[in-house]
């Protein structure tokens, strides 16, 4: 089931440690996707703290808000771009997405088959995508303070699964989100070390989300396939084909 809108809000734009957990996705984000000059930049879920970096050059900026969830506007201050959306059903045109994020979409979905074929759908030839999940391993999803503690967590192996079966090809994956999910003032000083430190000991720290990265790959014609026969002369024809 997926959170209220206003909850959200609260948390990310509101809170202290929502700030924080936005500045740290979003700067492993801008890591593995420096700039999207150009491109059609998609976010589902509650994905669009993480899109401000892309307003400035991208084509376009899109924020997808699913039905159950709610819609808020965005971004502050300018020109409109998030749209409410039916969960499996997007207002965007087959293949015309060139990135695309998913956070706090996938692990509260209640179909979560049907919402990764249409994150297929949109995407377009060289797409990439990444899923912002919360990891099972970490602190952030057994605590329900905090967005993360809600729907179902995943281990990198699990998410890794499933996106295969959804005709993805897993790039490569990475954590985020190594300070513990408390609003004491310590542990957000404290943060932007603690994020330092973590990714450079992923063995030691578990990171409270996982961060996969993806690309489309296109399915093959279905049905069966089959070799073409050689073709061979008629004998009637011999003398013809073949004069004495």
């Amino acid at each position: 089931m997926h959170l209220d809108v206003q909850d959200l809000r609260n948390f990310y734009y509101r809170s202290t440690l929502g700030r924080a957990a936005q500045t740290a996705i979003r700067g492993r984000l801008t890591q593995l996707w420096p700039e999207a000059k150009g491109q059609t930049v998609a976010g589902f879920g509650f994905a669009v703290p993480l899109l401000r970096p892309y307003l400035a050059d991208a084509r376009r900026v899109i924020g997808l808000m699913p039905g159950p969830q709610g819609v808020m506007p965005w971004p502050a201050g300018m020109p409109n771009v998030s749209v409410l959306t039916e969960e499996t059903l997007w207002p965007i045109e087959t293949g015309h997405v060139d990135k695309l994020v998913v956070m706090h979409g996938l692990e509260t979905s209640g179909q979560p088959s049907e919402l990764l074929n249409e994150c297929w759908r949109v995407l377009g030839p060289g797409g990439r995508a990444i899923f912002v999940v919360p990891n099972r391993a970490g602190l952030w999803s057994r605590s329900d303070r905090t967005p993360f503690g809600f729907g179902r967590p995943y281990s990198a192996s699990q998410l890794e699964s499933q996106l295969k079966a959804h005709h993805f090809i897993p790039e490569g994956h990475c954590s985020a989100l190594y300070m513990p999910p408390s609003f004491r003032r310590f542990w957000l000083k404290s943060g932007s070390l603690i994020e330092k430190t973590g990714q450079r000991m992923p063995t030691v720290m578990a990171g409270g989300v996982l961060m996969v990265e993806v690309t489309k790959h296109i399915r093959p014609p279905s049905g069966s396939v089959t070799k073409d026969t050689e073709r061979r002369p008629i004998k009637a024809l011999d003398g013809l084909l073949k004069p004495a």
